[in-house]
């Protein structure tokens, strides 16, 4: 945080405060406003097509509207000034003068400081200079500020200045840069626009939305380090949900044949422009169809969404500045070993024992550590993460992950070493995971005693044995697809945002 930001704020703070003690010696405390009712918000007063503009001087001059926001620009002269509102909306100017208000609230007017919140009555009007303007009849304090936002001004090619830019600042101090910088408001926005467009999609294709445990004895569905926590009434350690997989699969085992949930989940990971340990999943599971029917699925929501938030199906990739367009249709499937065959230059051939994979991994020189890589699968994922995944920049599925690194999905009947798998990438970013679900219970219990082998072997992000879910599924379990979606990546995406932290409202901070 810098020290300019602190120091000066405490100077204009003990003076605020002075000026509030002041108010409220005269009996005008402004946080005993509790409501203000607003005829117009910014943009209604000032649209240059709104039928108030056409109206006669004499009946335009008679109306009476209402509105409120922050004080961010202040220019009195005299017995009149000019001052700029700002709320959720946009700007609009006002006029005060002192014969309009009165002395007593013209006095209150001139003593304002930006960042104070201000309700105003009055009339539409244009200035000499042609601003669409509001003509003050009434001005009331509703809140004093007692330090000053550092609001940014934008020039005519919306470039902001005098605005929060320290990054780490933008994060810790979110509700200023909100105020500070549009952009960063406008990323969040549509954000949100994502979630609810996902939503939407969801509920249109037959789907029921639900709620599973956050609390959990088994964290499983994913291969990831849970959080820890301790549960004093029942006296027993739980962990934070690091996925949403295990109860949706419960529902669809109980009868549910199309279910989605949209939460939080905890990771206990690093940070990075790509990963924060708390973010927002989507999993669907639906029975009766399998990896390529979710395949079909996915090409349609992306282009929804899409559609919803950007107005057009497709959009430009920040940092290639390609044309990414999601209804071409359908999208690049792309076997994981072919992928490596042409972006890695190893043959499938070479990839059928860790040995060997490391032997033609020594031939090519790769570019990471070949000491950690304890099964053949995890190699094989190793060298699509880095040479394959970076090509990937229009949408692409690549299938047929490894069974060792896919303990939830079916293996392929022709090859047992692949499972029915996809992840879908755009822009060199993972966009999704996707399996046509084990639903045999010996199986999976095999699976999940195999990952724990790597478990005790040091891998302590392979998945744990959770014997409730094999009880479940030995009832009895539908064919199924499942999908998982990371939120925010997905509105990195398509927002253009080249961090997680800038499509995060709160993303996680060191403590100061």
């Amino acid at each position: 945080m810098t020290d300019d930001l602190h120091t000066h704020g405490d100077d204009l703070r003990d003076l605020r405060i002075a000026k509030l003690t002041e108010l409220r010696a005269q009996g005008n405390d402004p946080f005993a406003v509790e409501r203000y009712d607003r005829s117009h918000i910014a943009t209604q007063i000032i649209d240059g097509n709104a039928s108030h503009w056409t109206l006669p001087d004499e009946e335009r001059t008679a109306l009476v509207f209402s509105t409120a926001g922050r004080l961010t620009a202040h220019r009195s002269k005299g017995k009149a000034g000019f001052a700029d509102l700002r709320d959720e909306s946009g700007r609009v100017q006002i006029y005060v003068r002192k014969d309009d208000v009165g002395e007593a609230a013209y006095e209150i007017y001139k003593s304002l400081d930006l960042s104070d919140f201000v309700g105003v009555v009055g009339y539409p009007f244009m200035t000499h200079t042609g601003e669409p303007s509001l003509h003050v009849k009434e001005i009331t304090l509703l809140a004093k500020s007692l330090r000053t936002v550092p609001f940014g001004k934008q020039d005519d090619e919306g470039n902001t200045y005098g605005a929060l830019s320290d990054v780490e600042e933008r994060y810790r101090l979110r509700y200023l840069d909100l105020l500070s910088n549009p952009q960063a408001r406008d990323v969040l926005t549509k954000r949100s626009k994502v979630v609810s467009s996902m939503r939407r999609f969801l509920d249109g294709q037959g789907f029921l939305e639900v709620e599973t445990p956050t609390l959990q004895l088994v964290a499983g569905g994913a291969a990831a380090r849970p959080f820890l926590t301790h549960h004093n009434a029942l006296d027993h350690d739980f962990k934070l949900r690091i996925s949403l997989e295990l109860y949706l699969k419960r529902l669809i085992i109980g009868g549910y044949e199309k279910v989605y949930e949209i939460g939080r989940v905890y990771r206990n990971e690093g940070v990075s422009t790509r990963h924060n340990p708390e973010f927002t999943l989507m999993e669907l599971y639906q029975a009766y169809t399998d990896l390529d029917g979710i395949m079909e699925l996915v090409e349609a929501m992306y282009e929804s969404i899409c559609r919803d938030v950007n107005g057009v199906p497709s959009f430009v990739d920040a940092t290639t500045q390609e044309t990414i367009d999601f209804s071409q249709r359908p999208w690049r499937r792309l076997p994981m070993l072919e992928g490596i065959r042409q972006y890695a230059g190893i043959a499938p051939e070479e990839l059928t024992t860790l040995e060997a994979g490391k032997a033609a991994c020594e031939r090519i020189g790769v570019k990471f550590s070949l000491e950690r890589e304890k099964t053949l699968g995890g190699l094989i994922e190793k060298l699509h993460e880095v040479y394959t995944q970076p090509n990937l920049i229009q949408p692409t599925f690549i299938t047929d992950f490894p069974t060792e690194t896919s303990p939830l999905a079916k293996k392929r009947q022709d090859n047992s070493a692949l499972t029915r798998r996809f992840e879908v990438y755009v822009a060199a970013q993972e966009l999704g995971n996707a399996f046509s679900e084990i639903n045999d219970p010996i199986d999976q219990r095999e699976r999940f005693e195999g990952q724990m082998a790597q478990r005790e072997d040091g891998d302590e992000e392979a998945h744990p044995m959770d014997e409730d879910f094999i009880r479940a599924m030995e009832y009895g379990m539908p064919p199924t697809g499942g999908l998982g979606i990371g939120m925010d990546r997905l509105a990195m995406i398509l927002t253009g945002a080249t961090s997680i932290r800038d499509v995060i409202l709160f993303p996680l901070m060191r403590p100061e």
